[in-house]
């Protein structure tokens, strides 16, 4: 578990899947959360997501939905690229979270996808098209332990084949072959380089290392998702709480074995240390001192317990005008 994040048990004895799925509108038990086997999301995986993150604040009372704002703006980009849309405004979004966050009395951290889809059958189906949120507990790292990754042989998408900041299912196939070849190689999980050999991501999170003294991350043009984590990191947590900047830059396989530190982050992800890589420990091995830093401010941030930024963080249960 993050630095900051506290011990966190679901209430009432609620269990994943209790947890009811908010689908065109309606909470439905997971059973009835269907898709027709001939659609176009099925068959081609023709959907756009978000991986969303609320955390409760033991203080408040209150669970906060984090940077919804900023996740509908990209699932916006995601199914302007894929050429559908959904008929639910930034309005509706809000409220559907909010929806199926307090219609399953969620009362501890918690990780969803919001997935937009295409119910047509066919290759080339733009309609009809629906949308479902569903919610679901996502392990965490054991506080003070690290992933042992790999550099894996399978090599990151480019933009101009499917691109990574298409935010799709069909793009993950790409890190579940690597992600399969990592566990079987007796790694927790991997970092991908793109096709000029330089360092992209991790399979579904942003890669950062500190090297040197400073925080690096490769820049967008690395077939890398546009991570709203990583702009949080970048923006505001790196700069204003640790005062240490980023720096974009592109990163060679080599400089991997002499990173002082490096972590794994996303949504789902959060701040995920690394302590060694291709079997080379990262500093002493263990995780570092920025990492911990780092992940306690940004639990701090998500959860609320940093009060700035209140913009970022939509309550679940006390009324708000969005």
């Amino acid at each position: 578990m993050p630095a900051g994040a506290g011990a966190h048990t679901l209430r009432r004895g609620a269990t994943m899947a209790d947890f009811k799925i908010w689908m065109n509108g309606q909470l439905v038990p997971q059973e009835q959360a269907v898709l027709p086997v001939n659609s176009a999301a099925v068959f081609y995986a023709t959907n756009v997501f978000e991986g969303l993150r609320a955390y409760w604040n033991e203080r408040d009372g209150e669970l906060y939905a984090f940077r919804l704002a900023d996740h509908f703006a990209r699932l916006r980009e995601s199914m302007k690229m894929m050429r559908f849309a959904v008929p639910y405004s930034d309005e509706d979004l809000f409220e559907a979270v909010r929806a199926v966050l307090a219609g399953n009395d969620v009362r501890d951290d918690v990780h969803m996808h919001l997935v937009a889809y295409v119910l047509g059958p066919g290759l080339d189906a733009t309609s009809p098209t629906g949308l479902y949120i569903n919610p679901r507990r996502r392990p965490r790292v054991t506080e003070g332990k690290g992933l042992a990754c790999c550099v894996s042989s399978w090599v990151r998408t480019s933009d101009n084949a499917i691109p990574i900041r298409l935010k799709c299912g069909a793009n993950y196939q790409n890190g579940r072959l690597a992600r399969l070849q990592a566990k079987a190689d007796g790694y927790d999980d991997l970092i991908m380089l793109n096709q000029r050999g330089k360092v992209a991501e991790g399979t579904g999170a942003t890669f950062m290392m500190v090297r040197k003294g400073r925080i690096v991350t490769p820049g967008t043009s690395n077939d890398i998702l546009e991570s709203i984590t990583r702009t949080t990191l970048m923006e505001y947590v790196c700069p204003t709480v640790l005062g240490m900047e980023v720096v974009e830059r592109d990163i060679d396989r080599t400089e991997l074995y002499s990173a002082e530190e490096a972590f794994l982050c996303g949504s789902g992800y959060e701040i995920t240390p690394i302590t060694s890589i291709d079997r080379f420990p990262l500093g002493s091995g263990e995780v570092g001192p920025i990492t911990r830093r780092l992940s306690r401010a940004y639990m701090d941030l998500v959860r609320g317990v940093d009060t700035r930024h209140p913009e970022w963080r939509t309550p679940t249960y006390k009324p708000v005008r969005l």
